[in-house]
């Protein structure tokens, strides 16, 4: 039986210039290279320049992605751009992109599920192509998550970093079995009595400020491993395919141990997972399409190749892709 598919034909990734090390770090807060590794798994994070915005990195990305697909962005009709991070409350960061590449037609918008926001990103561009709504879809994760950090709180100003990844997703023809290239399933999920946990103590409504990240780290440790675990089983029950079946593990890359954690409930190899958070610390949106381009760039992942794609964020949001690159 022959039915659409959502397949990624090319992806991009950006990295602001700065590098904010832990030792950088420990002259500025109470904290060491020893404590934050140990804790986290992160040496270091880039950080954008100032008057480096978050459309600013996108761009970049966003551009990386369209030549590795071999596309102008005049091909592209839908641009989804995940960020916590705009450039400004309004209009969507994703118009702005939309004008910088000189695209005049379809439709530009962002989408906010935190770090899950690539996740959601990359369904929501599924059922658009499969729908018949889109069939060449840009899809961003970017994030200057550096502007809303409390530079004096130890326990998230060593977390997070900027950054930012695209992919490009096009409509193709496949067979609706396991072995098309493309989207296989996805699953998303979210569940707002657990928003105290890790939040912006901020808003436009609320406060009228920007405000900064807030977070009870280990209550987000410990929800995590199973909200993670519940939407990869999902895509597991939905294929009939199991972790001894995947050839890459990219999970959102927030902390090593979470990743560690999780890989091993759901006994995936130590040797299929791709961790990059060490070098980028936690890039909210950005982070999984930020490994996935590391691992594609050095040759790891390659054509046909079954990568299961996960995130967990604030709200709390949290999701699974599987795909076949």
């Amino acid at each position: 039986m022959s039915v659409i598919r959502s397949t990624v034909t090319g992806c991009g990734s950006y990295l602001p210039e700065k590098i904010l090390t832990n030792d950088d770090l420990a002259k500025m807060v109470d904290t060491s290279d020893e404590w934050i590794v140990q804790r986290t798994g992160i040496r270091q994070r880039h950080i954008a320049a100032e008057g480096e915005v978050t459309s600013d990195l996108a761009l970049e990305a966003a551009r990386r992605a369209l030549e590795s697909a071999g596309l102008e962005a005049g091909d592209i009709d839908t641009i989804i751009l995940a960020t916590a991070t705009p450039d400004n409350t309004f209009p969507a960061t994703a118009v702005t992109v939309q004008a910088r590449l000189g695209i005049t037609g379809g439709a530009a918008f962002d989408l906010h599920a935190v770090c899950s926001g690539f996740v959601f990103a990359l369904n929501t561009a599924d059922a658009y192509i499969r729908t018949g709504l889109a069939k060449r879809c840009l899809v961003i994760g970017a994030e200057t998550f550096s502007r809303i950090l409390d530079w004096e709180d130890r326990t998230t100003c060593v977390l997070f970093g900027d950054g930012a990844g695209a992919v490009v997703v096009e409509a193709t023809e496949g067979e609706g079995t396991n072995s098309d290239r493309g989207i296989l399933t996805s699953h998303i999920r979210s569940d707002g009595r657990h928003k105290e946990k890790l939040f912006v103590d901020g808003g436009p409504s609320g406060t009228g400020t920007v405000g900064h990240v807030r977070m009870e780290g280990r209550e987000v440790f410990k929800h995590a491993v199973g909200m993670i675990t519940d939407v990869i089983e999902d895509a597991y029950k939905a294929t009939g395919l199991s972790s001894d079946d995947l050839d890459w593990f990219i999970p959102h890359q927030a902390n090593k141990r979470i990743i560690d954690a999780s890989a091993k409930k759901l006994n995936i190899a130590p040797e299929k997972v791709v961790t990059t958070v060490q070098l980028h610390g936690n890039t909210s949106a950005a982070s999984i399409p930020l490994a996935l381009d590391v691992a594609v760039q050095d040759g790891r992942v390659k054509r046909n190749d079954l990568l299961m794609l996960e995130a967990m964020g604030g709200g709390f949001t949290w999701g699974s892709v599987l795909l076949r690159w």
